[in-house]
């Protein structure tokens, strides 16, 4: 491992292989994926040369709160809710437009 890795860095990356590989992914791919996983980590703390001018807002000790692009005003839920579940009912196999043609 890196010189620059702390033992918390090393601890993170073993962790990260060995979740990897459970998930059925080789040795190779595993150790990329911890790598890079540990890296950018590192780097959104400011401890890589490159790194620390990305820092999240949260990580900047922002309020953590999300805001909602829902407006306001009392806007019917009812509506996309529906059209979110007809779109899924559209894209599985045997949805309603299938029942309905077996049917006569």
């Amino acid at each position: 491992m890196p010189e620059s890795w702390s033992d918390k860095d090393e601890r993170q990356y073993e962790h990260i292989k060995s979740s990897a590989k459970k998930e059925g992914r080789s040795t190779k791919v595993a150790k990329r994926i911890a790598a890079a996983t540990v890296n950018k980590q590192r780097s959104s703390e400011g401890r890589t040369k490159s790194g620390g001018s990305k820092k999240s807002a949260s990580s900047k000790g922002g309020s953590g709160k999300k805001t909602s692009s829902r407006s306001k005003s009392g806007g019917s839920k009812r509506s996309s809710s529906s059209s979110r579940s007809k779109k899924a009912a559209a894209g599985r196999k045997g949805g309603k437009a299938t029942a309905r043609k077996r049917s006569s």
